[in-house]
C-alpha cells in the first residue's frame, strides 16, 4: 500500500503539519526527505531499510559521499541535497547566536559546538570570538591535526582575537575517538593560551572538548 492510501493522520507529511516534526520517528523524517520509495516499497519502508543498513540516522547523515551513494534509492543528487540541509541547519544556529542573547548558557554553547565539530573525522581546534556582552562575533577553525603544544600557536589565536576585536573567547576542539575526556596536553595548551590572551586583556571563558555523546567544559570542572 502506498503512503497516499494510508489514513491521513499516519502520513508523515500530514503528521508533521498537524503535530510538528518532533512527533515523527527517524524513519518518517527520512521518508519526507526521500520523497519517494522504490519498487514494492513506500518511502517509509525504504527509510527503515536505510536506517538499518547504516546503523541509525546519525551514521547516515554523517556518511561520506561514497558510503551514502551506495544506499538503495540514494545518489549524488540526494547527497548534495542532504549536505545543503545540514549546512543550513548549522548556519541557522550560527545566525541565531550572532543576533541573539549572550552566550551565558553552557548548554547553548554545547549545542553550537556539537553541530560544528562532532561530525568531523579529524581533530580541529576552534575558537568562538565574543564581544564584551559575550555575543558571538565569529567562529573560526584555526588548527587541524593532533591538538598539542606543537600544533596550536597562541600567537595566532591572539592575532585572530585582535582582528575580531574580541573581549572574550571560548576555546574548543573535538576528539574524533568519541571520548571527550581532556588530556594533559589539552590542559597545558589551555594554560598557555590563557596566559597569552591575558596579555591583551581577552578573557578565556571556557575550553570545551567535544566527544561523541559528551562535551567536557574546563570551566565547569574548575580548571579556569
Amino acid at each position: 500500500m502506498s503512503i497516499a492510501q494510508w489514513p491521513e493522520a499516519e502520513r508523515p507529511r500530514e503528521k508533521l503539519l498537524h503535530r510538528g516534526p518532533a512527533a515523527l520517528s527517524d524513519a518518517e523524517l527520512l521518508a519526507i526527505f526521500l520523497r519517494t520509495g522504490c519498487a514494492g516499497k513506500s518511502a517509509v519502508d525504504l527509510a527503515r531499510e536505510l536506517l538499518t543498513e547504516f546503523g541509525g540516522l546519525r551514521p547516515l547523515l554523517e556518511a561520506s559521499q561514497e558510503e551514502f551513494c551506495r544506499g538503495l534509492g540514494l545518489g549524488n543528487a540526494k547527497f548534495t541535497q542532504l549536505q545543503a540541509v545540514l549546512e543550513m541547519g548549522r548556519r541557522h544556529l550560527s545566525a541565531s547566536l550572532e543576533t541573539g542573547e549572550s552566550l551565558t548558557s553552557p548548554d547553548l554553547v554545547r549545542r553550537y559546538l556539537v553541530a560544528q565539530l562532532r561530525h568531523l573525522n579529524h581533530e580541529v581546534f576552534a575558537v568562538l570570538f565574543l564581544d564584551n556582552q559575550h555575543r558571538l562575533r565569529a567562529f573560526e577553525e584555526l588548527f587541524q591535526g593532533t591538538i598539542d603544544g606543537a600544533s596550536v600557536y597562541p600567537r595566532e589565536v591572539v592575532k585572530r582575537a585582535l582582528t575580531h576585536n574580541a573581549a572574550a573567547v571560548i576555546l574548543a576542539h573535538n576528539h574524533p575517538s568519541g571520548v571527550a575526556e581532556p588530556s594533559q596536553s589539552d590542559r597545558r595548551i589551555t594554560t598557555r593560551l590563557c596566559e597569552a590572551l591575558d596579555l591583551v586583556a581577552v578573557r578565556v571563558l571556557d575550553h570545551m572538548v567535544v566527544g561523541d555523546g559528551e562535551v567536557v567544559s574546563f570551566a565547569e570542572r574548575g580548571w579556569l
